[in-house]
């Protein structure tokens, strides 16, 4: 018998309640309306880069289809929607010229948002770089430090009236690695001298964003808060074995992915173990890059997936170490371990290292099997509901620990592009055909709506109602 009885499950009322998407991965319509051609847009179209030669040329649709997903987050008792912007779309050459008309379709969905009291929290960059600005070097040219920050400028203007949250940067950890390291995300390049020199600019580019916001979206007594944070993605790394190599090297691989971008935007530092997880390629921070990079920021966004529990080893690129699979455990169709305790570590890890900065959870989500098509008015996706419901106990135990929590985002609204993956993973709470564009509700919509409008009382249940009790609308 445990020493102590859990305490009861219940969120504050002004807890944030969302879901998330990315711009390239759901709008479609990359060309519409005079926008720039994306890195993405022209990644997809290299062989071999993308499964089954998937493009984001349709995607969900969401560009022209937005208001009906609308409704969709309106009955799922959505609080908030976390959205990204295609910075092609704002700039078709990445710098210099406005184009009003993608401007305007954001400052509709924005507004839209409000009037349906659903507050829109938006991420500057999420990926998809415009092309223009790839082909002058993309995240290695010192330049798009500035660009970076006019194109911020562009959106400050015109929408830090209404928006009440904002985030700079969308895991500059995965662009690096994924873009710059291994090549599996665009740009697709396999440079550990370009990975570490892409990190700087990013770096840059936020600090420089946030300085922008700072100027332009003053505190004001008129108006709600306005805030800007940083979203990064966190894999908390557990050593497989006591032994003194396989501590390091989990030392090494948190210091890699989880500790690279959070030291320097929060202590205005870099971890000490990059020198050697980089080797030759590493090249030390100069005292003006750590201090841009280190701007206040007002939260921090989690985006909490899996863990990884890693062995030393030699022969891994950079980090020399090794991930380990569980094989007891349950695995997603991308292969990673469902393990809900991973997150309330991982944000009891945030507090000790950084303190009580507030944090939202901005993406935690999980892919299964789906069929293409769907009869009935909702999808029975078990496994799917019984991670989120597992993830979100986690998420209470983590408050109960005293982090300063503020909101949670499940990945992803809708079954959508799941980038080098193409349509073959879908992490939806919202059952997508991609030959029809069919929205269909799946049971885990239901079991979200649910947490919403209980304020989380109903995870204290151990049996689930039936899965018609629990759909938000039948459609």
């Amino acid at each position: 018998m445990p020493p102590f009885a859990p305490a009861p499950i219940e969120f504050p009322a002004n807890f944030l309640w969302g879901a998330a998407t990315a711009a390239y991965q759901v709008e479609g319509s990359p060309l519409a309306d005079g926008a720039g051609i994306s890195s993405w847009h022209r990644f997809v179209r290299t062989p071999g880069r993308v499964r089954d030669g998937d493009t984001g040329d349709i995607a969900c649709d969401h560009y022209r289809r937005w208001p009906e997903d609308l409704q969709l987050m309106r009955q799922l008792g959505l609080t908030s929607y976390r959205f990204s912007i295609s910075w092609s779309r704002i700039l078709p050459e990445g710098r210099g010229r406005v184009n009003p008309a993608g401007l305007a379709h954001y400052e509709r969905k924005v507004d839209a948002l409000l009037a349906a009291g659903i507050a829109p929290n938006i991420t500057l960059y999420h990926w998809d770089l415009p092309a223009a600005l790839d082909d002058r070097g993309g995240w290695l040219n010192p330049d798009i430090v500035e660009w970076f920050g006019d194109y911020a400028e562009v959106l400050f203007k015109a929408l830090g009236d209404r928006v009440p949250m904002w985030a700079t940067l969308n895991e500059p950890w995965v662009i690096t690695d994924g873009g710059y390291l291994h090549g599996t995300l665009a740009p697709g390049h396999r440079s550990a001298f370009e990975a570490a020199i892409a990190a700087r600019r990013l770096m840059g580019a936020h600090g420089r964003a946030v300085q922008a916001f700072r100027a332009l979206v003053p505190a004001r007594p008129d108006r709600p808060e306005r805030k800007i944070g940083l979203v990064v993605n966190i894999e908390p790394k557990y050593p497989a074995s006591s032994s003194v190599a396989d501590h390091a090297a989990a030392a090494r691989a948190d210091a890699y992915m989880n500790r690279q971008f959070l030291d320097p935007a929060l202590r205005g530092q870099t971890p000490p173990e990059l020198p050697e997880v980089f080797g030759e390629a590493w090249e030390d921070w100069t005292a003006e890059e750590l201090a841009l990079a280190r701007q206040p920021l007002d939260f921090v966004g989690i985006n909490y997936y899996t863990r990884a529990v890693v062995r030393d080893d030699p022969a891994v690129w950079l980090q020399r170490a090794a991930p380990v699979r569980q094989v007891q455990a349950t695995h997603t169709e991308t292969a990673w371990e469902v393990y809900p305790p991973g997150l309330t570590d991982t944000l009891l890890w945030f507090k000790q290292q950084y303190g009580d900065l507030p944090l939202y959870v901005t993406e935690n989500g999980s892919a299964f099997y789906d069929p293409p098509t769907v009869d009935g008015p909702w999808l029975e996706d078990p496994l799917r509901v019984d991670y989120l419901r597992r993830h979100l106990r986690a998420l209470h135990a983590a408050r109960a620990g005293g982090v300063n929590l503020h909101g949670y985002y499940a990945w992803s609204l809708l079954d959508n592009l799941e980038w080098a993956h193409g349509y073959s993973k879908r992490f939806g709470l919202i059952h997508v055909d991609y030959a029809t564009q069919k929205r269909t509700p799946k049971v885990t919509a239901a079991l979200y709506a649910q947490v919403i409008a209980s304020q989380g009382r109903c995870l204290n249940d151990t049996v689930d109602p039936p899965s018609a009790g629990l759909l938000p609308v039948s459609r």
